[in-house]
Formats: structure tokens, C-alpha cells, sequence
């Protein structure tokens, strides 16, 4: 089965996480700018003008789909590359994937999410299909 991972992180840590997937063997990824913010509530910024809240925060999400049995060290990655030990480090998100289907080729669920040199070829796994 096809997992999704949502992962919400501070923007100052995307390139630590790119870094830290591709060492794994992750190829395939979508990194998004976003705003938001959690338990925290935002941060209070002091200013000339006195004191202020800004509650939406700048925030980059990656989204990556991949093998059920990628999943644990794909989180371990992204938890150790991401964290500061400090509030608003982020969160990930795990979602089930019906299905993929790759436009230009047909190809289907596991094929359609494969790459040379990513982390199930480096396992010595193929794809469902593949001979």
C-alpha cells in the first residue's frame, strides 16, 4: 500500500530535509510555502511601536508518496533533520493513498512512484511489475 506524508517544518530546515530524504533515498517530493500556526499560537514581536502578535507564520510543507514499508525511516529523517527542540518544529501527517497514476506512461500505484536510485531500488526491491 501507498502511503502519503505530509510534513509541516520551519522554512530555515528545508534544505536540511531535502538533504537528509535524498541520503535515504527519497527522489520524489513536493515542497510547498505556506502559513499557519499550532499550539503555539503564533509569536509576539516587540517592535518601536510596542508589542504585537503575528499568528500566522511562514511554514514549508513537503509532500512525498511513497511505499508503506518506507515509511518509519522516511519519518526518522525527516524528525531528526527537522528538529530544534524548540515550539513550532512542525508536524507530520500520514495518509493512505488509493491510488497513483503516472499521465504520460499509465503506469499505476508503485511503478508510477519509482525512481532510478530511490530508496527501494537501493533496497534491492522493484517495482510489482518490473522484471
Amino acid at each position: 500500500m501507498l502511503k502519503k506524508i505530509e510534513a509541516i517544518i520551519r522554512d530555515s530546515k528545508i534544505n536540511d530535509v531535502k538533504d537528509a530524504l535524498n541520503e535515504i533515498g527519497i527522489k520524489g517530493m513536493n515542497i510547498f510555502e505556506i502559513r499557519g500556526h499550532g499550539r503555539q499560537g503564533g509569536i509576539q514581536l516587540i517592535g518601536r511601536s510596542g508589542t504585537y502578535q503575528v499568528d500566522m507564520l511562514p511554514k514549508t510543507q513537503v509532500n512525498i508518496v511513497l511505499s508503506e514499508r518506507n515509511v518509519e525511516e522516511t519519518i526518522k529523517a525527516i524528525c531528526k533533520a527537522a528538529c530544534t527542540g524548540e515550539p513550532g518544529d512542525g508536524l507530520i501527517f500520514i495518509y493512505p493513498v488509493e491510488e497513483v497514476i503516472r499521465i504520460r506512461t499509465g503506469e499505476r500505484t508503485q511503478e508510477a512512484v519509482a525512481y532510478p536510485g530511490d530508496i527501494d531500488e537501493r533496497k534491492g526491491i522493484l517495482p510489482l511489475n518490473k522484471p
